[in-house]
């Protein structure tokens, strides 16, 4: 990775953050994006203050210009990309049935239409360094989760994405990797939207127990290099995916359970 450029958007905490900090102690040239100046600005000062060589770029994935304008600044300042990671993402947390279908539109419009707005503006350069792409997504995009309905429809949405693309640039040379970590500590769950679209503020679950995102950070990049398709992480959200796979009835129950035992659980 030394002296690739590599793209992350939403990069400014948690996974995004921690991947710039693990492709640039590599050698790699950094370009994260965020849409709150402030906190894009405190992480360009921290991942630089590693002798990472970093630029941040003010940007909302929902927006095709905001796109156009970080692949700008990347060829500006770099003169290249050879990596693209969508890591900008948001979840929610509500019954389906008392959601705002504006929260249901918000999610998927960061989750899946960020990435593919990010991916469309950065392929045509991706494609001239046979680099890669790569989506981060969850288990929730191979299980759906109760009381997350817009989360996992995002993800299941994502999945598919990455997986056409990837059939389609099966002889282009450009790797496309879809990363789907478990339950990983960082804000996404404290920036959860309610059924209104608000800030939930505080995480129902036991962020100290969680993978970390610096660990998580470290799977993904070590995934990157080996040109891996898929990346799925945790113990938890392996078993997930196995047992969605061959025991979908019983794990209905089991996830139901797991989920309404968080704290101010929707449904019990």
């Amino acid at each position: 990775m030394q002296g690739k450029v590599v793209i992350i958007t939403g990069g400014s905490s948690g996974i995004g953050k921690a991947l710039a900090l693990q492709f640039g102690s590599k050698g790699s040239h950094i370009l994260i994006t965020g849409r709150k100046k402030e906190d894009l600005d405190l992480a360009v000062s921290e991942i630089a203050s590693k002798g990472i060589k970093v630029v941040g770029c003010q940007a909302d994935v929902t927006v095709e210009g905001d796109n156009n304008k970080m692949v700008e600044m990347a060829i500006k300042q770099f003169g290249k990309i050879d990596i693209l990671i969508n890591n900008a993402g948001i979840s929610m947390r509500s019954l389906f049935q008392e959601v705002e279908l504006k929260v249901i539109h918000q999610v998927m419009n960061i989750n899946f239409f960020g990435s593919v707005n990010a991916t469309h503006a950065a392929l045509p350069h991706i494609l001239k360094t046979k680099g890669s792409i790569i989506g981060i997504s969850s288990i929730a995009g191979y299980r759906g989760l109760p009381g997350r309905t817009g989360y996992s429809a995002s993800k299941f949405a994502l999945n598919g994405f990455l997986e056409a693309l990837r059939t389609e640039l099966l002889k282009s040379g450009v790797h496309v990797l879809t990363a789907c970590p478990g339950f990983t500590a960082s804000n996404i769950r404290k920036r959860s939207l309610t059924s209104e679209g608000t800030s939930q503020g505080e995480s129902p679950r036991a962020e100290e127990k969680m993978m970390t995102a610096e660990e998580c950070a470290m799977h993904i990049y070590n995934a990157t290099v080996k040109h891996k398709k898929t990346l799925v992480l945790t113990t938890q959200g392996k078993l997930t995916v196995f047992l969605n796979r061959w025991m979908s009835g019983a794990l209905d129950k089991i996830v139901y359970n797991t989920m309404a035992k968080e704290e101010n659980s929707p449904f019990k």
